[in-house]
């Protein structure tokens, strides 16, 4: 991965939020690697060196800044810069790849050699695999011991240690510190009840929360979703244990806030991952919008709204029976058939409110009467056919190495066409490229007559089809500029909501 060093220096002397996790800085004269936002005194030009990811900065015996704290950045797009091979090797090792594998199991499944996979991370990253995988679990163990009242212990298994000693050793390489005199410089938060856990994850503005609100409101699964009073809420089911998350939009910084309440923190990493890949907090805004930006079928789509994500999900298989469900049926139809699948089929949680029920598995559904629920018999085969190549192993949405041949093993269950896999590759699997072009929604927004000329059409857009196919979803981008106008006469310059009898002058750039 290439980094212009005078773009780099002219960005780390501005603080340009904008280049926040794009590279990092490492300061020759204290041995310590900071983000360009780091508000402490800007170093020599010739004292320092630039690295295109946190762990290179480790591998090259950095150590991180305690106060800019680089485990916050919003994170290196996957994609950017990478082969599909680095970036599916790098969902994998967020999905925990090499806790208990080995980097010659990670690269025969993704079919390269391990020499091949390390020359691979380190031209596009700069660091080995494990140094990323032992990267990730530092940052997250730092985020755990500032913002939790966790016991050592259980920081250490959560962020993939295998044990205490482990983890005391790498923070006294990494930080000169113990874990424990590190939590006693630390702000911590005020501690939360048995099992609850809060997390503020930052990302790249600017941020579309509200259409993506909208969008997850309008698919929410009765009994398992919620979209209420500005935040998402779902139930969650990881290695056997329950609980719920919810999420809302960050009032003091450009973040969101995340409660988890769940019995087991070993899997916190795990749930944090997931989390962030449902909000697409890596994404780059600019690079999406530099390139769809300059196409005449959506600028006016960008321009009005900057910023729009491709939503992920919490389960693959969950996504990919929502996906079925969905076939020939409006979005409400589907969302009214999932409800019904999770009241019958999904395991009752305790608590109260509107989070009622976990969504099925893939074990419940494969023998499941799913016509008992309005479900023609052939959409209720294809929901069972998915159900036991997922128990047979043959699909397996957490393992993905090849995004071609996981997709054509769906295409393989009757039942399942390309629309399908695209739609389940792209909010699924994270794909910033799918794009289900017999989307009829799609077909109207461009007003072509075909699928084949969508498709060709799209071509210009990789590798952000999946970005463009939202832009496209946006019925009526004209509703939304009015929204958008609304919302600036009716609002002072402090933010706070306009009254009656005030005056507005509106900055034409500003109105969108």
């Amino acid at each position: 991965m290439d980094i212009d060093p005078r773009i780099c220096f002219q960005a780390r002397l501005s603080r340009d939020a904008r280049f926040d996790g794009r590279f990092f800085i490492g300061v020759r004269t204290t041995h310590i690697y900071c983000r360009p936002i780091c508000p402490v005194r800007a170093a020599k030009e010739e004292n320092v060196s630039y690295f295109p990811t946190a762990a290179a900065a480790a591998d090259a015996g950095y150590r991180p800044c305690l106060r800019c704290r680089p485990e916050l950045s919003p994170g290196t797009p996957a994609w950017l810069g990478t082969t599909s091979t680095v970036s599916r090797a790098l969902r994998l090792i967020s999905e925990n790849a090499l806790e208990d594998r080995s980097v010659d199991e990670l690269a025969a499944r993704l079919g390269v050699g391990s020499r091949q996979l390390s020359r691979l991370f380190l031209r596009h990253l700069g660091a080995t695999p494990v140094t990323v995988a032992k990267t990730r679990r530092l940052h997250f163990a730092k985020k755990l011991i500032d913002e939790t009242s966790l016991p050592m212990g259980q920081i250490a298994l959560a962020a993939g240690f295998g044990s205490v000693r482990r983890f005391n050793a790498a923070f006294r390489q990494t930080y000169k510190r113990t874990p424990s005199e590190l939590r006693w410089l630390a702000h911590v938060a005020v501690p939360q009840p048995a099992n609850e856990y809060l997390f503020r994850l930052h990302f790249r503005p600017p941020f579309q929360w509200e259409q993506l609100l909208n969008y997850l409101s309008r698919r929410a699964i009765p009994g398992v979703e919620a979209v209420e009073s500005g935040s998402y809420r779902q139930t969650i089911s990881l290695n056997g244990d329950s609980g719920t998350l919810g999420v809302s939009l960050s009032s003091h910084s450009e973040a969101l806030d995340v409660c988890l309440s769940f019995p087991e923190p070993r899997w916190l990493f795990l749930i944090v991952e997931r989390v962030r890949r449902i909000f697409d907090l890596s994404a780059d805004p600019s690079e999406i919008t530099a390139q769809l930006g300059n196409d005449s079928m959506l600028s006016e789509r960008v321009a009005a709204m900057p910023g729009l994500r491709v939503p992920g999900c919490w389960d693959g298989f969950e996504l990919a029976v929502r996906a079925i469900l969905g076939q020939q049926v409006s979005v409400a139809a589907a969302s009214t058939l999932a409800g019904r699948l999770a009241l019958s089929f999904g395991r009752r949680i305790s608590g109260s409110g509107t989070l009622t029920h976990l969504f099925p598995q893939a074990e419940t559904l494969a023998q499941a009467d799913l016509a008992r629920i309005g479900l023609p018999e052939g959409r209720a085969e294809t929901i069972r056919s998915l159900a036991r190549a997922v128990i047979a192993g043959r699909i397996n949405f957490d393992w993905v190495a090849n995004l071609e041949e996981f997709q054509t093993l769906l295409c393989a269950i009757p039942g399942i066409g390309n629309w399908t896999a695209q739609y389940i590759a792209m909010r699924a699997l994270g794909d910033p490229d799918a794009f289900p072009a017999g989307d009829l929604g799609l077909l109207r927004a461009t007003s072509l007559r075909s699928e084949r000329e969508l498709a060709q059409r799209a071509e210009r857009w990789r590798p952000w089809r999946a970005y463009a196919a939202m832009y496209l979803w946006q019925v009526d981008i004209n509703a939304h500029k009015r929204h958008q106008q609304n919302r600036l006469e009716n609002t002072s310059r402090d933010g706070h909501p306009r009254m009656p009898n005030q005056k507005v002058r509106l900055n034409q750039r500003n109105v969108g």
